[in-house]
């Protein structure tokens, strides 16, 4: 089931299968989330949890238990419940089950609010540890946004702006797209900016520490910009299908593992 919240600044569409954005449009009918396409990506903004990426084998062992876990866990392919909703807010939530705990073998609480503020969506997420146990567990958003977002540009005319302050660090994957425990500079040109090309994506994604709080999508002498605030998010991801001239980028926020009776709240912000 879809749900739809708004204001005179953005229309946003929500699906319950997932907890999902479908759509963020402008009163003009701009769409800034990708929309999705069979050949070279078909989601549109998944969540992701308990895990983020890929298990060896698609398995992990605890407390001598061998369970399997497909990539980007269980939550992405879940049918969430409708908590609250009105004219510009929503909350979506699930329980674990015996359905989550034979892949996942914790009792928790998890809901995602969706909140309009004029041209910004917040975003927050609430997990909570019902165990008595701790709770290991991996977190993330994975929305695509167009590019280009308006016509007569391409993708290689947009670019990605970073905080002055940041100095991004890039985790090294093996082959197969694992990640190791290598690291190296992340180079961007002296103003903070990364200009966008296909090629950047050859290898699958990049997964950067260290990268700030926010980052801006944007095209040089254009009004429209997308910004993405992950200040609770120690990982910042950018990926697109890969070897392949498509017409979107992931922007990833993610959280690797908490501690023990975590309740955890985090916010990210979209503005446009």
């Amino acid at each position: 089931m879809n749900y739809t919240i708004r204001n005179s600044f953005l229309t946003v569409t929500v699906s319950s299968h997932g907890g999902e954005l479908q759509s963020i449009k402008t009163p003009n009918d701009r769409e800034y989330l990708w929309q999705g396409e069979e050949a070279t990506w078909p989601d549109r903004a998944p969540n992701l949890f308990p895990y983020i990426a890929r298990l060896t084998e698609g398995k992990y062992t605890y407390r001598g238990l061998q369970y399997h876990l497909d990539i980007h866990g269980f939550l992405k392919d879940t049918e969430l419940i409708c908590s609250a909703h009105d004219e510009n807010s929503l909350v979506l939530s699930m329980e674990s089950s015996e359905f989550t705990k034979k892949q996942y073998p914790f009792s928790f609480f998890l809901s995602i609010s969706y909140k309009l503020d004029q041209d910004v969506l917040h975003i927050s997420y609430l997990i909570e540890n019902k165990d008595t146990k701790t709770m290991f567990f991996g977190l993330g958003g994975h929305p695509g946004f167009c590019v280009p977002f308006e016509e007569g540009r391409k993708f290689e005319d947009y670019e990605l702006h970073f905080e002055p302050d940041s100095a991004p660090k890039q985790l090294l994957f093996t082959e197969d797209c694992f990640v190791t425990e290598r690291e190296r500079d992340f180079v961007l040109h002296e103003d903070h900016t990364l200009p966008l090309t296909h090629e950047m994506f050859d290898n699958d994604a990049i997964i950067l520490r260290n990268a700030g709080k926010k980052i801006t999508l944007c095209s040089p002498n254009s009004s429209h910009f997308v910004t993405v605030d992950f200040a609770d998010f120690p990982y910042l991801g950018l990926w697109h299908f890969p070897k392949t001239p498509v017409e979107y980028l992931c922007i990833d926020r993610g959280v690797l593992s908490l501690p023990e009776k975590t309740l955890l709240k985090i916010w990210r912000n979209k503005r446009i």
